[in-house]
């Protein structure tokens, strides 16, 4: 089984075809692509914390700085923490430069 993304574990609907996409609109997680493979996880989906806009408890986040405090207790990024041991990636910094 491959490693889950966000929306998958949240089941918020927000995902590209969601079944909540309709009224809230697609989750940026799930379109950007620069984060395509951090973490494991396709677009931002095993990176949400860093991603502006996501919705965290029904509620529209604010930026990485302003949600991360927040995040930090989140069961999601727990989980991805766990599973990539060594190299999971927090920070939009720790991101390798090629």
């Amino acid at each position: 089984m491959g490693k889950e993304n966000c929306w998958e574990v949240m089941k918020c609907g927000r995902e590209l075809n969601g079944v909540n996409t309709a009224k809230q609109g697609v989750c940026p997680a799930a379109q950007l692509s620069i984060f395509d493979g951090i973490n494991m996880g396709a677009s931002g989906g095993r990176f949400c914390w860093v991603v502006a806009g996501t919705y965290c408890g029904g509620d529209a986040a604010g930026s990485y700085a302003q949600k991360l405090a927040n995040c930090v207790n989140c069961k999601f990024l727990k989980q991805v923490n766990k599973e990539e041991g060594r190299d999971f990636i927090l920070s939009p910094r720790k991101i390798k430069k090629d």
